[in-house]
């Protein structure tokens, strides 16, 4: 099995300029904001935080791919480098803390590029998550100072806690009732969105939660995370891994309930 070390400590040096970067800029009553052609917001932190990001690859890793939310593709080869600079950047702006840098390595494979390193850095949270293809999923300061990541083994449907964003996004696609079934099964729903429930579920304190339309660095590195902690992460349409354009994740247990429920009436 590849190892895949050098490249999660690198993965966290670049999560700490990020973090320096990000931090500095949070809450800063000039700061720059900008919408995009999607309608969705981007400010000038995101954008600095990615260029940040993209130089020290380009140092360290040369030969190596790199696609980022807000400068899309560069290079080429069976190594890519996926970034969201600020998942959450709607709360960045506005000043909640929950928000976070999204690093992942994906690598050419059977079925499409497939993650082999994620971290997840949330420094307005104080947390940070990481995982790397066959070695775990982790939380912690640092390397060194670390406790692993392991799902829950809640069973039941009636026992779970479902996170989600928004119902906006599950009304578009028609899937609303059975999203709203899923509510009424489960013990508890909670809407903390963006990247938080991947790694909520990861940790055990959530068992499932799903989004219905996503771009592939939204997931990247929170799928990583996830399956190393022993949940599984598929699009809604059962596929593995971030490809499908939305996701469900789960300790796996509830993954075919969960996806049934977001199905049944689709």
């Amino acid at each position: 099995m590849p190892d895949y070390r050098d490249d999660l400590r690198l993965a966290h040096v670049l999560a700490d300029a990020a973090d320096a970067a990000t931090m500095d800029r949070f809450k800063a009553l000039d700061l720059k904001v900008e919408t995009k052609p999607d309608m969705t917001p981007v400010s000038e932190a995101d954008k600095a935080a990615e260029e940040l990001i993209r130089g020290h690859l380009q140092r360290a890793r040369p030969r190596d791919a790199i696609l980022g939310e807000e400068y899309g593709i560069e290079g080429t080869g069976p190594r890519r480098w996926v970034i969201d600079p600020i998942d959450g950047t709607k709360n960045y702006v506005r000043g909640v803390p929950v928000w976070a840098t999204l690093i992942s390595l994906m690598e050419a494979a059977e079925g499409g590029y497939q993650p082999v390193v994620g971290v997840v850095s949330a420094p307005a949270l104080g947390r940070r998550w990481w995982a790397a293809k066959g070695h775990g999923a982790f939380t912690g300061r640092s390397l060194s100072s670390a406790t692993r990541l392991k799902v829950s083994q809640v069973s039941r449907m009636a026992d779970a806690s479902f996170a989600y964003s928004s119902l906006s996004g599950w009304e578009d696609q028609g899937r609303l009732d059975g999203f709203l079934d899923l509510t009424k099964a489960v013990w508890r729903t909670r809407g903390y969105g963006d990247f938080w429930p991947y790694m909520m579920v990861a940790e055990g304190s959530v068992d499932i939660c799903a989004e219905p339309e996503l771009s592939l660095w939204d997931m990247a590195a929170n799928a990583i995370v996830v399956t190393e902690a022993g949940g599984s992460f598929t699009g809604l349409d059962g596929r593995p891994g971030p490809h499908s354009g939305n996701a469900a994740a789960s300790n796996g247990i509830l993954h075919d309930e969960l996806l049934g429920y977001l199905n049944q009436r689709y």
